[in-house]
């Protein structure tokens, strides 16, 4: 894919090109459900329980489950022949070239403490591209959105057209990523901690919030790992439809997760990729 939307050959259909305008409405709509889910259960006293029960502690809650179902129930009724990812409840595969994936709570561990660093990702794909991105704040009122149409966001009642920093040099950059503490490997934490000390600034924390800071402007470099499809597709037409490239640190594309590296521009993906695969293993 050659930009956001921007598909080679007959990837996208006559079909969904008309029904973009469509599948945007409706993730709009799930944003809305899913948030009157979530509320309710931020910063109060709530049950969290640990997924696997074992390695770093990856907490789910009700409002993690009551958001995704809800946007299932949707998804089951507006666009049942659409087939599903869900963090949740896993993978629901159809006949057809339309995906939805869907984390419910992108940053539950902010959740819990009752940081606002987080929001529900919901997003579609076409023939295994992403063409539609949404991450929505219900508790700060920020939506972020993108489809072949551009890349936007809502806070403060206005819309916003999101533009990425054109930063030139790494020396100039903002690098950020999540926590150390997440990277697949001891190899990976390694050549993140490499390639940042080639940046002017670090910060820690964000999980998807940070990739909407790229889109506005603010954060340069996004550098993880060990991330499944929920966690970053939807996030791609974000990054891309605001002007910035994401791939795998390889390289390839980031639709189905694993090692991420997103740059405001393109010089700097490069760059940065460059010194992410120098670095001493």
């Amino acid at each position: 894919m050659n930009g956001l939307g921007q598909m080679n050959g007959e990837a996208m259909t006559d079909n969904s090109i008309n029904n973009i305008e469509l599948f945007l409405a409706s993730a709009h709509e799930m944003a809305d459900l899913s948030a009157s889910e979530i509320l309710p259960f931020f910063r109060r006293e709530i049950s969290v329980l640990h997924k696997d029960g074992k390695g770093i502690f990856d907490p789910v809650t009700d409002a993690d489950r009551k958001s995704e179902q809800v946007i299932r129930s949707f998804l089951a009724e507006k666009w049942p022949n659409h087939s599903i990812i869900g963090e949740e409840f896993g993978q629901d595969i159809k006949d057809d070239d339309h995906c939805w994936i869907i984390d419910p709570i992108d940053g539950t561990r902010a959740f819990v403490l009752g940081s606002p660093l987080w929001g529900t990702l919901i997003g579609l794909n076409i023939q295994d591209r992403p063409l539609i991105g949404m991450m929505n704040q219900p508790f700060t009122g920020e939506r972020f959105w993108a489809s072949p149409n551009g890349a936007f966001a809502r806070w403060g009642g206005s819309d916003h057209v999101l533009k990425t920093r054109d930063c030139q040099n790494i020396s100039e950059a903002v690098i950020t990523t999540t926590c150390p503490d997440l990277f697949a490997t001891d190899t990976d934490r390694v050549k993140f901690d490499e390639l940042r000390t080639h940046c002017r600034m670090t910060r820690y924390g964000g999980d998807c919030y940070n990739y909407c800071l790229m889109a506005m402007g603010h954060v340069d470099l996004i550098v993880e790992s060990g991330l499944a499809t929920y966690d970053i597709a939807p996030l791609i037409p974000l990054i891309e439809g605001a002007g910035g490239v994401i791939t795998t640190w390889s390289g390839d594309s980031a639709v189905n997760g694993g090692q991420i590296i997103a740059a405001g521009s393109q010089h700097l993906h490069e760059e940065a990729l460059s010194l992410l695969n120098k670095s001493s293993t």
